[in-house]
């Protein structure tokens, strides 16, 4: 116990020291803010609809909710972590977060007016719960996360396309057809069948599931009234695939024909007179 009661006045210490740590930090963002407000003239929080506040080593940043008009704000290049103070101002449709150290972009999905967000140079390192936080930006078209962690997996960019089809510049790079395609294909297995299915006319099977064992059709067989080459025959399937392949033993016979061009001479041969004069043969090619 004694040794207990000894430790607590250095926690104590440690608590206090972070406090103050973190009122310095505040203070000096408050500073920051005062700052611009005075350049730019505002004397009123509703006529606030920008803040330059990049490049000024700020580890925290004062609630923001006050500016309720605020669209456009610049916080890049310092030293954050984290984006709370910035979760209620709802009319942000700019917002550049890049070069900094921020880990988690919690409370991001409020703003549904972004259509611009520079995330990169931070520590995303989950991109599956980045990727969800975003998910509720509708008007969102301009969006940087390389120079994360997450950029390591390797399907990032079509990874992160499929889950904001909204996106159409991602990194600095288009958002193309060709990859919207390919992330179909990859993420969205059913979805991607039933577009195959829709485009060969049902020939595809679109209930088609990747995970489950193949299944092996069983061979199919000629009815036993059947009659080749009878083109008056009704006979009845259940199974359509049993017609289809009844048809195909039943295709009428195909010709080809073509010159055959061992019977006509050359110009040398017609101007030396060396072959008779012969009528041209034609050539025929029969198939089923």
């Amino acid at each position: 116990m004694t040794g207990y009661l000894e430790h607590l006045p250095c926690a104590f210490q440690h608590t206090t020291s972070q406090a103050k740590a973190a009122d310095a930090a505040l203070e000096i963002s408050r500073r920051a803010v005062e700052d611009q407000l005075k350049i730019c003239g505002h004397k009123r929080d509703a006529d606030v609809f920008e803040l330059f506040l990049s490049q000024k080593e700020l580890t925290e940043v004062i609630d923001l909710s006050r500016f309720k008009k605020l669209k456009y704000l610049w916080l890049h290049h310092n030293k954050l972590h984290g984006i709370t103070f910035i979760t209620r101002n709802c009319c942000l449709a700019e917002l550049y977060l890049n070069n900094n150290a921020i880990f988690d972009i919690q409370g991001l999905h409020s703003l549904h007016s972004l259509h611009i967000l520079r995330l990169h140079h931070n520590e995303l390192t989950n991109i599956e719960a980045t990727v969800k936080e975003l998910k509720g930006m509708l008007n969102l078209k301009t969006l940087t996360l390389y120079q994360n962690p997450l950029c390591q997996y390797n399907l990032y960019r079509l990874y992160t396309i499929y889950h904001l089809p909204g996106v159409e510049l991602l990194d600095g790079n288009q958002v193309t057809e060709k990859e919207r395609r390919s992330m179909i294909t990859i993420f969205n297995h059913k979805k991607s069948h039933i577009v195959q299915s829709i485009a060969f006319r049902g020939k595809v099977d679109a209930s088609w599931n990747p995970r489950s064992p193949l299944k092996q059709k069983p061979a199919q067989r000629v009815p036993s009234d059947f009659a080749f080459a009878n083109n008056v025959d009704k006979t009845m399937f259940d199974d359509p695939e049993d017609a289809v392949f009844v048809r195909s033993l039943k295709r009428s016979a195909m010709a080809i024909t073509s010159l055959n061009w061992d019977t006509v001479p050359t110009r040398e041969e017609k101007y030396l007179e060396e072959k008779d004069t012969e009528p041209v043969q034609m050539l025929t090619v029969t198939l089923r």
